[in-house]
């Protein structure tokens, strides 16, 4: 029995331990996060079980197209996990095994529902914000008042935050692109004291023999020193230090993003709104309340970092006034 996957030794589990450890490495080498490492780990190891434990050299562009349509046919994921799937499997055919796949083509795709973004009122904005306090009330703050991706975020190193510009540096945001967006005069003070602590935090740590944070693209082999400086340090750091399970470091990471999402949903049960908000939902709002205040839209669309301005120009469905801009005939 080929045991690729499950089990414990046999010829065929030979390559298990080979396969999977060069996954890693190739997505460490490619500056994948380990976010997605872990993703596309799961998605080959399911396409495999998939098709009977088979090793995917012995495998193409058939089995990728049955698996996919499986996905989509028996299992009902979602448009976007269909896309992740697909994506982890060419990463590992085309950067692993380093085999020719050309667009795998007739895949019975997930429907990819065309939904209207969920945005609070200005009023709503205040009452949730009403239910938080210290750090999650500030980081809510800078989703909404700065546009800003829940991890965009939780990424934020000191050297980031410009006070005199009152700017944000987003670095490695969706794409891997960078962009500026404003820093809101109201959370000046707050998002300083917030760099107070972790501050202090910082020195602690330096004091206890760490104080080292993660650098991206072998920064810390080409800057030793950098992982201890004090600008590199996340803005939100971990209330403990873990180890790194990339290289076995201990660091202390930035704060966990499920902290932050519990606090706000329970904010927004609190206020009895009933929409079914997030925290994305404050970046939805922040680009939709610049548009209604006449902002440009390719303004907004620099801001949010899209890439192109037909995804911000969903945000504009509030400016129609409900039935486009028409009024009802029982309001002339």
């Amino acid at each position: 029995m080929n045991t690729l996957v499950c089990g414990q030794s046999s010829k065929a589990i030979d390559n298990k331990p080979r396969l999977f450890d060069e996954i890693r490495n190739v997505a460490r080498m490619r500056h994948l996060s380990l976010r997605t490492e872990q993703a596309y780990v799961q998605w080959i190891r399911r396409f495999i079980l998939f098709h009977d434990k088979r090793h995917p050299r012995d495998m193409g562009e058939a089995e990728i197209r049955a698996f996919i349509s499986h996905l989509a046919v028996d299992r009902s994921i979602t448009a976007s996990t269909q896309t992740v799937a697909l994506s982890a499997l060419l990463f590992l055919f085309r950067d692993v095994l380093k085999k020719e796949m050309p667009y795998v083509a007739n895949i019975e795709r997930a429907q990819k529902p065309k939904r209207l973004p969920v945005v609070f009122t200005r009023d709503e904005t205040k009452r949730i914000f009403a239910q938080l306090e210290g750090t999650h009330w500030l980081i809510a703050g800078l989703l909404y008042g700065s546009g800003l991706r829940l991890m965009e975020c939780l990424r934020l190193r000191v050297k980031d935050i410009d006070f005199t510009y009152a700017q944000i540096t987003v670095r490695d945001g969706k794409g891997e692109k960078d962009r500026i967006t404003m820093l809101p005069a109201r959370l000046k003070q707050a998002l300083t004291r917030q760099l107070q602590k972790t501050k202090v935090i910082h020195e602690e740590d330096l004091r206890a023999g760490y104080g080292e944070v993660f650098l991206p693209y072998a920064l810390a082999r080409k800057y030793p020193s950098a992982p201890k400086q004090w600008g590199w340090q996340y803005v939100f750091p971990a209330a403990k230090r873990s180890i790194d399970p990339r290289n076995g470091k201990q660091r202390r990471h930035h704060l966990s993003e499920t902290t932050i999402q519990k606090a706000v949903k329970n904010a927004i049960r609190q206020t009895r709104i009933s929409k079914n908000g997030s925290c994305h939902t404050f970046r939805h709002s922040f680009a939709t309340h610049l548009l209604e205040e006449g902002y440009d839209i390719r303004t907004v669309q620099e801001l949010l970092g899209h890439k192109d301005v037909k995804t911000t120009m969903i945000y504009t469905h509030v400016l129609n006034r409900g039935g486009r801009g028409v009024k009802s005939p029982i309001d002339l």
